[in-house]
């Protein structure tokens, strides 16, 4: 039986880090004692309440945790409970509570945070982006949908566009697709106006030949360069650069 797209291996070959579990959050710890910053990585959605191995033991998100660890920082991947459209308030009251756990370890330095979010995750970054918290260096978006699809019934408070006004100084990392489904395409090309209009720090990556999910669909030089320069570029964010 062929496997999920879900379940397709990261293109970037990274080496393994066995995560320190703890639900909903798996940590990947790099050498040393620390405190170290963290980035705190948000799969996407609304995803089937059943659907197994659930989210942050996907392979993408494997890797994306193992690579941030080799970089020294803390590699936080969190199961959330966005399993419909009406369950992004749900979602991110679990998000808010993952991160605060995450702060809370004396391994990670919790003035350091990036938060980097995925495709449909791409939503939940309203709140952040409303009203971005000390503690927050950085926020990332990786071929995000920043508006509902039509017929999606999603409270209003989850629209970066609008949220983006009152990011400030915050550093936002954009990773776009160049092949990215029309929709989604238009919802990021929205929000990146509106960075622009508000003077937002909107760092932009592009791939001009990727496609949605294109570090796991699109194995080429291209996209391992993608990963490599968004991951760089968030660090950079949290240490400062």
């Amino acid at each position: 039986m062929t496997e999920p797209t879900y379940l397709s291996p990261f293109v970037l070959p990274v080496t393994p880090v066995a995560p320190e579990r703890r639900d909903p959050i798996d940590l990947y710890l790099p050498a040393g004692d620390g405190p170290h910053p963290a980035v705190v990585l948000v799969h996407g959605g609304p995803i089937p309440p059943e659907m197994r191995p659930s989210p942050r033991h996907w392979p993408v998100f494997q890797g994306y945790g193992a690579l941030v660890a080799s970089r020294g920082a803390v590699g936080a991947v969190v199961d959330h409970p966005l399993t419909t459209p009406a369950d992004y308030p749900v979602a991110a009251a679990a998000l808010a509570d993952a991160i605060e756990t995450v702060r809370a370890d004396p391994r990670v330095d919790g003035e350091r945070i990036a938060v980097w979010y995925f495709s449909g995750g791409g939503l939940l970054a309203a709140d952040l982006l409303r009203e971005p918290p000390s503690w927050l260096r950085c926020a990332a978006l990786s071929y995000p949908l920043l508006e509902p699809f039509p017929g999606m019934e999603v409270d209003p408070a989850f629209r970066p566009a609008e949220a983006v006004a009152s990011a400030g100084e915050l550093p936002i990392v954009l990773v776009r697709a160049g092949q990215e489904h029309p929709f989604i395409a238009g919802t990021v090309a929205t929000f990146v106006t509106a960075a622009q209009a508000s003077g937002a720090d909107l760092r932009i990556i592009d791939v001009p030949n990727g496609r949605h999910s294109f570090d796991i669909v699109d194995d080429t030089d291209e996209s391992r360069a993608a990963i490599d320069a968004a991951v760089t570029t968030v660090l950079a964010a949290l240490a400062g650069r």
